[in-house]
């Protein structure tokens, strides 16, 4: 009995000794495949959608830079969607993302190596084709696959193995391969409400915000103005005051100054019914909202409105008879300015400056002449 172990024993050695001499024989099959590295995909935004909406139809991006080391000869390049990494559990197992839609992929722009085309029958593993070529070792190249659409899960993150060939249609072993990932968000959604707008203010001035540049009626300071000089029936007595105006309205805005004229006790000083200039020795007072020279009334005095309208964001501009310069006028109710310049509309903030004269005969009564003038700013909507 013993002697029959001993030879059981020996015959297991043999076979042992014979398995380990073939294994040192026969090549064992190994897996030459480099890692693709430096890849990422970038989900961009596509006509309508933005690049990590779920289920938005948009374009990816991939670029990754070709290994240093093994084969260089590239037919196709294909890119697998699935749901988790490659090796994990399996790298043979890929499951394609809920809602990810790649068979109305087409070929965007590429760079690095270049002249593929797309082929995108099978849904969730298309690929990039042209004939097979040799690249140099370590190119980086890119490759946008337009209107994809992302998996329709939110906040889910999808992987996509992508794998190089010598073979033009994706066939047969791999030559190099790496994995990118990139995820599906929620979309933030914010609103909010423009309401109606009027901004309008009037005072003594009204001037930019420091900041901003841009008129501002927190600027706006008090009514009370006092003209340049006494009255004289040999010089023009000039003012000005300043508002400022900006709606939204869809047909813009009118301002109408409203208010008698100066008066002192029973005196007064005769309004500009019609426009004229400033006349030395004769009742005058007028207003317009233009920067006027000396060039025809002996008067200087005011500025155009700034900024100047444009016909586009900026319509305000000073209404016909007040947007005359050195000529005036005044009568309670007029329209003094409007935003009408290129058609009546909305417009943003302008800063009017009011220009004021008098002029007195020399038998103007002696007092001290005063007025209120109320501004009203009307937006039609």
């Amino acid at each position: 009995m013993a002697k029959k172990q001993t030879i059981f024993i020996r015959v297991i050695s043999v076979a042992i000794l014979v398995t380990i001499l073939v294994s040192q024989l026969l090549p064992i099959a190994t897996a030459d495949a480099a890692q693709i590295t430096i890849r990422s995909l970038e989900l961009q935004a596509g006509v309508s959608d933005g690049g990590s909406k779920a289920g938005g139809v948009v374009d990816h991006k991939f670029t990754f830079t070709l290994p240093s080391v093994g084969n260089t000869s590239v037919g196709s390049i294909k890119f697998e969607y699935c749901t988790l990494a490659a090796g994990v559990p399996d790298p043979a197992t890929c499951v394609t993302p809920t809602g990810l839609v790649t068979t109305a992929a087409t070929m965007g722009a590429q760079t690095g190596a270049q002249g593929f085309s797309m082929v995108n029958t099978l849904n969730g593993a298309p690929y990039i084709t042209r004939p097979t070529a040799s690249i140099s070792a370590g190119t980086v190249v890119s490759y946008i696959l337009n209107t994809i659409t992302n998996p329709t899960t939110e906040n889910s993150t999808f992987f996509v193995r992508i794998k190089t060939f010598a073979t033009t249609d994706a066939s047969g072993a791999s030559t190099d391969a790496g994995t990118v990932n990139a995820s599906t968000a929620t979309q933030i959604i914010l609103d909010g409400i423009m309401p109606e707008s009027l901004v309008f203010c009037a005072g003594a001035t009204v001037s930019n915000n420091i900041a901003t540049s841009l008129p501002d009626c927190a600027t706006a300071t008090a009514g009370a103005i006092h003209f340049n000089q006494l009255f004289s029936p040999t010089d023009t007595a000039t003012s000005t005051s300043q508002m400022a105006a900006s709606t939204n309205a869809g047909t813009g805005y009118a301002i109408t100054v409203n208010g008698p004229t100066l008066t002192s006790g029973s005196n007064t000083i005769s309004t500009m019914n019609s426009l004229d200039i400033g006349r030395h020795g004769v009742s005058q007072f007028g207003l317009n909202l233009m920067a006027n020279t000396t060039a025809t009334s002996t008067v200087a005095v005011g500025t155009d409105v700034t900024p100047a309208a444009n016909a586009t964001n900026y319509r305000g501009e000073a209404a016909t008879n007040y947007s005359t310069f050195d000529s005036f006028k005044f009568a309670t109710g007029n329209i003094v300015a409007d935003s009408a310049n290129g058609g009546a509309g909305a417009t943003d903030a302008q800063i009017f400056t009011v220009s004021y004269i008098v002029n007195v005969p020399g038998s103007q009564p002696a007092g001290t002449y005063v007025t209120t003038l109320t501004y009203i700013c009307t937006p039609t909507f």
